[in-house]
């Protein structure tokens, strides 16, 4: 009987073991699945990790704090709602290193308090009252560490003297382990996805200054129009009668070339705005004729004749506007600059458009330049990789990367008898 009892004993506690272990993975899971979701955003990924870890542990409220020079800075807060918006007016947001939180944060151990009540000579700060006036009974606070360094922690807590068990313990403890890895790994592809935003927006405002000449001569052109106009309108008004009618027309092409003028500007401030990344629905043939226009004056200054071979019935394609006016930008300005040393023939550019197999656009960019060496054609999306004597060589690489993140492919080949033709895909919506 005793060894019946024991096995039905066994069975049990391994049963509840296992249990244990899914619930663990399943809260994992979750957090995964919300950082899946939300690669740009951590606040959902914030809240997924104290969903799971209040269900984890049976706890009624949660909170996480992530450390910072100043203290411990309260991110996320979850749990049952009522006492959500209590703790969210009543706990600090940021909470000193040397306070009750901040030594359990140093001491990188997970602590856990099963009656506030009864710790009496553990000194008190302003934290602590406020968790014992709130009601809180029981709490498990424990440490988030990266190579052993604190980067957060996260807290549990009860309203009822209802102390943890060692299970929970160590699977909170586990979990956090998990969570902790998964949010620096966030972490950093969020800080490298802003990197590469920095660099871009340098790339863009770097483009755009090689065309001030250009951008100049395209903004004069309707101003130095809408004064022409306004000069012949008060001519029409100095006759005797007044020829209103001319006045009315005079006025009228003074509306419509102020309004090219501001679309121009809008195209220069649109390409320069440091903006994050908005997909919407795009026609990428409009874009393209915004990239042209802006552009023109560069090549005719250059000698270069554009020409735009634009295929009707395109999909729409889901992406960031400004980003892919850039790649567009960047392919055009590069050609021009590839064919300012060509001094015999003539010198042609070429933007096109065309459905793409299985679906999506594809745009090309071809130039009569001087063409690409085979040395050069292996290393021309390399970041630094550069035949400019005065470039950077980050221009195409960014490219790529803003390509490859709306999900298509960049690539270049060369163009017999001369010249170089770039291309790349994006995917329809």
């Amino acid at each position: 009987m005793n060894e019946s009892i024991h096995g039905e004993r066994t069975g049990s506690e391994l049963q509840d073991r296992v249990t244990e272990l899914i619930e663990q993975q399943t809260a994992i899971s979750e957090v995964l699945r919300a950082i899946a979701s939300s690669p740009h955003d951590l606040q959902p990924i914030f809240d997924a990790i104290l969903d799971s870890a209040t269900l984890l542990c049976r706890a009624d409220i949660g909170s996480l704090r992530l450390s910072e020079e100043s203290g411990l800075r309260r991110v996320a807060m979850r749990g049952d709602p009522l006492l959500v918006n209590q703790g969210w007016s009543s706990f600090p947001v940021l909470v000193e290193k040397g306070g009750f939180l901040g030594r359990i944060a140093t001491s990188r151990l997970p602590t856990h308090i099963p009656d506030f009540t009864t710790l009496e000579d553990d000194p008190r700060d302003d934290l602590w009252i406020v968790t014992g006036n709130a009601g809180f009974r029981t709490g498990l606070f424990v440490p988030l560490l990266k190579d052993n360094e604190t980067v957060g922690i996260i807290a549990l807590g009860r309203k009822q003297v209802q102390p943890f068990t060692d299970n929970q313990i160590s699977l909170f403890r586990d979990f956090a382990a998990q969570a902790t890895i998964a949010l620096e790994s966030t972490r950093r592809e969020r800080q490298y996805r802003e990197m590469q935003g920095e660099l871009a927006h340098a790339n863009r405002v770097a483009t755009m200054g090689q065309l001030t000449a250009s951008i100049a001569h395209e903004v004069k052109q309707p101003i130095g129009a809408a004064v022409s106009y306004a000069q012949a309108a008060l001519r029409f008004l100095a006759r005797r009668p007044p020829e209103l009618q001319e006045v009315r027309e005079a006025l009228e092409a003074i509306v419509e070339t102020g309004h090219r003028a501001g679309e121009i500007v809008d195209r220069i401030s649109g390409l320069i705005k440091k903006a994050p990344p908005r997909k919407e629905c795009l026609d990428i043939n409009a874009d393209i004729h915004e990239v042209i226009e802006l552009t023109r004056g560069e090549s005719v200054k250059n000698g270069i004749t554009m020409q735009a071979d634009l295929a009707d019935g395109l999909p729409l394609i889901a992406g960031d506007r400004v980003q892919l006016q850039q790649v567009i930008l960047n392919l055009i300005v590069n050609a021009v600059a590839a064919m300012s040393g060509v001094s015999d023939g003539t010198r042609e550019l070429l933007v096109s458009s065309r459905k793409a197999d299985p679906g999506g656009v594809l745009v090309g960019v071809r130039d009569s330049g001087s063409g690409l060496a085979p040395e050069t054609l292996e290393h021309v999306f390399d970041a630094f990789y550069t035949t400019k004597p005065d470039g950077m060589g980050m221009g195409l690489s960014i490219c790529r990367s803003i390509v490859e993140a709306h999900g298509g492919r960049l690539w270049a080949t060369r163009c017999e008898p001369r010249g170089a033709l770039f291309q790349f895909t994006i995917p329809a919506d």
